[in-house]
């Protein structure tokens, strides 16, 4: 609802320029807000007008007008001063506090609207209704855009987010948690997985100038329809745990993107302990020192190429082929062999799965 300091802004603006003093009370009399230094009207003859079928009163000095939401009594106004003029004056702030609390009351109603849409709260008939009553296009392309932060710089990523992206072009800014900020981002119907990823950037660039924080941005696929939202929503929260286990070096993950750690994220838990328990046996490489890590990484980035992985690791080849046959030494794997290195680079991602599992809340 409206708050008492943004109808005080009003009414000073008012008062600025007409130099009529005006007050808006509840329906028990008391002051919302007012540019009167004394007040002689009391609070009861405000009350009684609320309750009386009159639209406006004149009690002394004082021009009482009811300000209306959808027909209910929601505040009376007061204008003091003996002239027609101040009547006027009296009208046009009752329509201008009308218009304020309309568009406040549309604004909390569209974040209320996208939260339940993102929840699948809604029924469909529901989903449309209320968009046309909201004035939200149905059938406009849409992803979703999951920027996860820390709750105490959550209204800072929120406003800057705000700054980025406006209701005007058909963005919608909201959250249904104290960890992420959800973006509903509209799209242009030939949308490439390119302009996508550069809106991804584009946040975690701008997050990291203006609020000096690090985020994880992470998104769903495009979709057509104001009811399938929610399906980008979800998808773009696989995305995120997704890509914190998998490939956590990287600030952005998408949805469309995810590869092989979609698929062993979406493994039974006992799948995966039977699968490392026949690839490792009771040699579980839970945790691999750094130089190792290394060494794999770029063995894998260069498909396999000792001569390649060696110099750009800027080491002997044999070197890198002990380190290769220590690894086959331990777990019966010969990484030179693509099948084999297949499978272990599956098996590591299956470990850091279930690592992610027993460090989990949940």
């Amino acid at each position: 609802m409206i708050s008492s300091q943004t109808i005080q802004v009003s009414l000073d603006e008012l008062k600025a320029i007409t130099k009529v003093d005006l007050g808006v009370y509840d329906l028990t009399g008391m002051v919302v807000a007012t540019t009167m230094a004394q007040n002689d009207i009391a609070g009861n003859l405000i009350q009684g007008f609320a309750e009386s079928p009159a639209d406006s009163q004149v009690i002394g000095a004082y021009h009482l007008l009811k300000i209306l939401d959808e027909g209910e009594v929601l505040y009376i106004l007061v204008a003091r001063g003996m002239s027609d003029d101040v009547y006027m004056v009296g009208k046009i702030a009752v329509c201008q506090i009308q218009n304020l609390v309309i568009a406040y009351k549309e604004r909390f109603d569209r974040n209320n609207f996208f939260q339940n849409l993102l929840l699948d709260n809604l029924l469909l008939v529901d989903i449309y209704n209320r968009a046309k009553k909201l004035h939200i296009e149905a059938s406009v392309p849409r992803a979703v855009f999951l920027v996860e932060t820390k709750a105490e710089k959550d209204g800072i990523i929120t406003e800057i987010l705000k700054g980025m992206f406006s209701p005007q072009t058909g963005d919608y800014i909201t959250a249904v948690d104290e960890s992420n900020v959800i973006l509903i981002k509209s799209l242009e119907a030939d949308a490439s997985p390119e302009a996508m990823e550069s809106v991804a950037q584009t946040i975690v660039s701008m997050m990291n100038a203006e609020a000096m924080t690090n985020v994880r941005v992470a998104y769903g696929t495009v979709v057509q329809e104001l009811k399938d939202v929610s399906k980008s929503y979800k998808e773009a929260k696989m995305a995120l745990d997704v890509g914190k286990i998998f490939y956590a070096e990287k600030n952005v993950a998408a949805y469309g993107a995810l590869g092989i750690g979609r698929l062993i994220y979406q493994l039974p838990v006992n799948l995966c302990r039977i699968f490392i328990e026949e690839i490792f046996g009771d040699n579980v490489p839970m945790d691999l020192d750094e130089e190792t890590m290394n060494t794999l990484n770029k063995f894998f980035e260069n498909n396999l190429n000792v001569s390649e992985t060696s110099r750009q690791l800027f080491v002997h080849r044999n070197t890198l082929v002990y380190r290769i046959e220590k690894i086959q030494r331990s777990t019966g794997l010969d990484l030179r062999c693509f099948d084999d290195a297949l499978t272990f680079k599956i098996a590591l991602m299956v470990v850091n799965y279930m690592k992610y599992l027993d460090n989990s809340e949940y």
